[in-house]
C-alpha cells in the first residue's frame, strides 16, 4: 500500500526494439501494469513505425 502522497505514476522510457534508440517518454501507473509497456510508434532513425517496449 502506498502511503499518503506516494506517487502511482512512474516515468517509463520507450525504445526501439531494432535500432535500441530510446525515442519516448511516458508515464504507467505502477499498481495497474506490472509488466513492461510495448507500444508501436513511429521511429525517426529507422524511419518507419515499429514496436517500443520499455527501458530499465
Amino acid at each position: 500500500m502506498l502511503r499518503k502522497g506516494a506517487k502511482m505514476r512512474k516515468k517509463a522510457i520507450l525504445a526501439c526494439e531494432i535500432c535500441k534508440q530510446r525515442n519516448y517518454t511516458t508515464s504507467k501507473n505502477t499498481q495497474k501494469q506490472t509488466e513492461r509497456l510495448a507500444v508501436k510508434k513511429f521511429c525517426e532513425r529507422c524511419k518507419k513505425h515499429t514496436i517500443h517496449r520499455e527501458t530499465k
